[in-house]
Parts: C-alpha cells; structure tokens; sequence
C-alpha cells in the first residue's frame, strides 16, 4: 500500500532531494509525495487530498509556520501524524513542536536514512492508531446485535477455548427460499436488489424472532434459521406459516411497469445435528452454526418445495398432524437418500 506524504517546505531544494532520493520508492509505489510551501497552502490541500497519511514540515515559513499547522492539523486531524523537518532544532523549538502535536523531529540538514526510518515509524504508529479505531467501530457494531453478557465473556480466557466447544443438539432447521428473485437479480438493478431482499429478509426475521428462532446464515436470497427448545418444530412451523402470510402480503413495482409478488418456498426438518463453531481459527472466521443430515435434509426438503409450499417429511407431519393442518404430496428422492420421502405440504 503507498503512503502519501505531504511536505510542507518554503525551499524547493527540499522538494528536488526528495524527489532525488526517494526516486526508487516513487517509482515502486511505496511512497506518494505532495508539497505545500507553507501551512496555509498545506490545509488547503488536505481538504483536496484527505488520503495523505503523514506530514513532513518546516517551521519556519511565510505565512502560517509549522508550529501554527501542528496546531491546526491537531484541531482538524488529530489522526494525521507530523513530523518536523527543520534546522532549527535547539530544546525549546523540539518541546514547542512536541507539545503541539508532532510525532517527532528530524533535524536539517537531513540525513536520509534517518528521515526514511522515522517515516517508517511514524506510518507503523498511524496504521495501529487506525486498526484501534476500526476495532472500536467493529464492537460498537457488535454491541447492537450481541448481548453484553456475551461480550465480556469474549473478553476471558477461556473464549478461546470455547471456540473449538461443540455439542449434539435435537433441534429444528428451516430453510426459506425467495422463488423467482435470481431473475430479478438479473434484470434490476443494484440498489433494487439489494432493497427488496433486505426488505424481505425484514419481514421473515421478524416471524422467526417472534417464535424464538435463531436466525442462523443469509445464503444469497434464502436464509436459515434454527429452533431449539420445547416445542420447536411447533414453533418453526408457525414461523412458516407466519412468513409466508406477510410475504404474500407484498407488492413492488418494478422496471418496464412490471409487477412483482414475492413467494417463498420452504423446507422444515427436526432432529439431531452437531452445533458449533464452524471455520478457521488461525483467520478468527467461525460461524456458530449447525451441521448434520438433518440440517442437509432440510435444505433438500426446500429444494423440492414449490411457490407457497412448507415441505416438510412424513416423520415430522406425524407429530404435529394434530396441531397443524397438511397435504400429503408424494414420494420424492432427496439427495444422498437411499429411500424415497414421502413428503406433505403444511397448509395451516
């Protein structure tokens, strides 16, 4: 990644010994200079160039000096680091400059390799300020959708233990489908896409909140989610029924005067499954998710589901047939099942 430094030096002899030492670092792209000629013209092109990571200045300068620009970058950047590059270099002036803000302090005539190596401090020093605050800005992020209680205890040691953890649960996985959005997607545009499948999505987690599902993964235009707990396949399957309703409620308009009314076609199946952190520890990239053939059998159950449909097998029909109303549809062949299914259609 090239750094972009700004030097802000009333003598363009600086500006030619730059441009002279540093010409292999140029020409690989390892640093970009810009220059200023005093601390006016310098603000002016940070607000023109607001990428540039690092400051080189002189103090002494017509118009606004360095002293005053550490000043005035502090007050507009306190991110932006300034180095000061000046031959007046006696305690007072280093104190003065240190006090408003510089990074440090390179003393003229400038020896280059020193220069170079306190460039190079100075970035190390930028980039953890700026991975400090993108990870304040990732946990201020995670606190809207995890719980506090969890964030501690991300916090102890044994967190990282608990990432391998791993259990077999008896659960419920639905899978929900949005029928026909791929051609959409094909033919809309971005923001058009993205708006309706997030609207969607809106409405579906809402219903599977409301029955104390776990929204598990979004996987392109259909998600997964999880119940567990008593009654969970009741549960799921009120969620279904829920979603299908207010997803049939919709309407949007789209190009060429089109009309479009979303429908979802969904799979349902209990059972046991593995639950856990699924990923790569060394890249801190896990999903607490759900594994197992009857996870599998439920996205397969979905597959075969058609507009409006809540597939679900004989077995889990069995134990809501009097809770719920179906239609049986037939034998199917699901993938990596030896047997036919003999599958119904949840009608409410």
């Amino acid at each position: 990644m090239t750094a972009k430094i700004l030097v802000v030096d009333d003598e363009t002899d600086l500006e030619l010994l730059i441009k002279q030492k540093f010409r292999r670092q140029i020409r690989e792209k390892v640093y970009d200079f810009v220059f200023a000629h005093d601390g006016h013209e310098a603000l002016d092109m940070l607000v023109q160039q607001p990428d540039v990571d690092m400051v080189l200045t002189d103090i002494n300068m017509p118009g606004m000096d360095g002293l005053t620009l550490l000043v005035k970058l502090h007050e507009n950047n306190p991110m932006l680091k300034a180095v000061i590059v000046s031959a007046y270099g006696d305690m007072d002036n280093i104190r003065t400059a240190m006090n408003r803000g510089a990074f440090d302090f390179v003393t003229k005539p400038v020896n280059f390799e020193d220069l170079e190596l306190t460039m190079q401090k100075t970035m190390e020093y930028v980039a953890q300020l700026r991975q400090t605050l993108q990870a304040i800005k990732e946990n201020n992020i995670l606190r809207m959708y995890v719980d506090e209680s969890v964030l501690t205890f991300m916090n102890r040691p044994e967190y990282e233990k608990s990432l391998s953890a791993s259990e077999v649960v008896v659960a419920t996985v639905l899978f929900i489908d949005i029928c026909g959005f791929t051609a959409i997607s094909e033919r809309e545009s971005p923001d058009t896409v993205v708006r309706l499948v997030n609207r969607y999505f809106d409405v579906m987690v809402k219903e599977i909140i409301a029955q104390q599902g776990l929204v598990d993964k979004f996987m392109g235009d259909a998600v997964m989610a999880v119940f567990r707990g008593e009654y969970h396949l009741d549960r799921a399957i009120e969620a279904a029924l829920a979603v299908r309703t207010q997803i049939s409620k919709l309407e949007d308009n789209l190009l060429n005067n089109l009309t479009y009314r979303p429908e979802v076609s969904i799979g349902i199946n209990s059972g046991e499954m593995v639950s856990g952190n699924i990923g790569s520890t060394t890249l801190r990239r896990l999903d607490y998710t759900v594994i197992g053939d009857a996870v599998n059998t439920a996205q397969r159950l979905q597959s075969v589901a058609q507009p409006g449909q809540i597939v679900i097998a004989e077995s889990a029909q069995q134990q809501i047939a009097e809770s719920f109303t179906c239609e049986r549809i037939g034998e199917v062949s699901l993938k990596n099942k030896a047997e036919p299914v003999v599958i119904y259609n949840v009608l409410g």
